[in-house]
């Protein structure tokens, strides 16, 4: 005759311990990771009062920056942090509207910067193609005006 079957008694925990060690893995990863994802380059924006420019949520910007020495970064292409040659964003530009010729652009500026290098900023985007073109600038109301 066999024996009779013996009822375990079912666990009602979890081991929680493993999942606090993947936890503690990722937020050194994002902690790690996190500064490295800011893109741009840093300059002083000039204030204005105007409103956003609405631009499609399935295309990203193009955005052609001005530091204060005035050197030329793009946004697109690889070693977006360091200067371009005016040849080389014409390239970019034009790879970019020829696949996606509705891509907003935009001038990023310091204010430092002389008018007439911006001027040659939003004439290279021209050369390129790009028909309008937006300007970035910080909020009006976030800095106290001076007297």
């Amino acid at each position: 005759m066999p024996a009779p079957l013996q009822k375990r008694k079912l666990m009602g925990e979890i081991n929680v311990v493993p999942y606090i060690d993947v936890m503690l893995v990722l937020l050194v990863i994002f902690m790690v990771t996190a500064p490295l994802l800011t893109q741009g380059i840093e300059v002083d924006l000039p204030r204005a009062n105007a409103e956003p420019i609405e631009t499609p949520p399935d295309h990203d910007p193009l955005v052609l920056s001005v530091d204060a020495e005035g050197n030329l970064y793009i946004n697109a292409g690889d070693n977006e942090d360091r200067p371009q040659t005016g040849d080389e964003i014409l390239r970019r530009v034009r790879i970019v509207l020829g696949t996606k010729p509705e891509t907003p652009l935009f001038v990023k500026a310091d204010r430092a910067v002389p008018y007439g290098n911006v001027v040659g900023a939003m004439v290279l985007l021209q050369r390129a193609g790009a028909e309008n073109i937006g300007f970035v600038t910080d909020p009006l109301d976030s800095y106290p005006i001076p007297e």
